[in-house]
């Protein structure tokens, strides 16, 4: 796997969400908060009992499942066999309409993780409906970091202290740059914020050494959330395409984005910052792998002061370059993509695997 995932972007987003109503249509011909959780609920329990009929969807949705695109009942709704667990972040926008979802079911009769986004129309039918799924990380502890949330993650934000949905998802899309950049400071990290990459802890307290961390320099890499960028360790991921942030709650202080990682592993050598400020070197020996994407989504968690605390995240790998599965739609138009790549493309050296 990749190591880490990063960075989702989409200047999305109105003015903050006002007062959300009780569950049901909040307005004429919209979901508020209440009536997204359930519309998630439902949709899930649809997927489950394996039956596209049981959710509410639009007569035209569109349906994409780890960057393919397919009908209702094809893939999760075919191997979907329990849940969801008690882990399950809901990520509520009233603004875009859209619902956003992560959490651990049952698929085939092992857990598996799901990353939800769920887009509706004025009449309450899911219009899109988008997922991103990935067994937890095969790492001693993964399996029970995904048993229950981070009690952070769950916690509402006083009410006189949330920041509006525009805020939210704005503060959501640093990541993404600070992370292409390897420049820490361009994201407000918390001293205490810690990430997990399907169930693995990657950084923060916790974490184990970045990707490729197998050296003779015993002086430690930095693992903190902002240390880590600064020091290089993830130079390997080029750029990251198809960045969207998709829904932000002001209630819980979350957002959530989705985006394709692209590593064509042309980047190497390249050198990574000890904390005594000595380098080592990470070469081809370091990613026994050939070039690859990592399809994500990320969930931040930001306190009333606009700093990230928490960051759960999960990804797959797939084929160097892969689609979407959103192309030629008018959804697709609207994401925000790197202005350049950091490295020469495998398949224009006619290297690529």
């Amino acid at each position: 796997m990749s190591g880490t995932m990063m960075r989702v972007i989409l200047a999305v987003g109105a003015a903050g969400v006002g007062s959300l109503a009780l569950a049901g249509a909040a307005n004429a011909g919209t979901c508020d908060r209440a009536c997204l959780i359930k519309t998630t609920d439902d949709y899930i329990a649809a997927l489950v009992a394996h039956d596209p009929a049981k959710a509410p969807l639009a007569k035209d949705v569109m349906f994409v499942e780890n960057v393919k695109q397919m009908k209702p009942g094809g893939g999760l709704w075919k191997t979907a066999s329990g849940g969801p667990t008690a882990f399950k972040i809901y990520v509520p926008d009233p603004v875009l309409q859209q619902a956003g979802f992560l959490g651990v079911i049952q698929q085939d009769g092992k857990p598996v993780m799901l990353a939800l986004r769920l887009k509706l129309n004025g009449d309450g039918k899911i219009v899109q409906a988008e997922h991103i799924t990935a067994a937890p990380a095969a790492f001693a502890g993964a399996d029970k970091n995904v048993v229950t949330v981070r009690p952070g993650l769950l916690k509402e934000i006083p009410a006189d202290k949330r920041l509006p949905e525009a805020k939210l998802l704005a503060i959501g899309k640093t990541y993404y740059a600070a992370l292409d950049d390897n420049k820490g400071s361009e994201a407000p990290f918390a001293a205490d914020c810690q990430r997990r990459e399907n169930g693995m802890t990657t950084a923060g307290a916790g974490a184990g050494g970045p990707p490729g961390a197998k050296d003779t320099n015993k002086s430690p890499i930095a693992h903190d959330c902002k240390g880590q960028l600064d020091s290089g360790s993830f130079i390997y991921i080029d750029h990251i395409d198809n960045r969207r942030m998709v829904a932000a709650d002001p209630v819980t202080g979350l957002a959530m984005g989705f985006s394709q990682f692209r590593h064509p592993l042309t980047n190497l050598p390249y050198k990574v910052k000890h904390e005594d400020g000595s380098t080592s070197e990470r070469t081809s020996a370091d990613f026994k792998m050939g070039p690859f994407d990592l399809p994500a989504a990320h969930i931040f968690k930001i306190g009333p002061e606009g700093q990230i605390h928490e960051i759960e995240a999960i990804g797959f790998l797939a084929p160097y370059r892969s689609a979407s599965g959103w192309e030629g739609t008018a959804y697709a138009k609207t994401w925000a993509q790197p202005t350049a790549k950091r490295s020469p493309d495998p398949k224009s050296r006619g290297d690529a695997r």
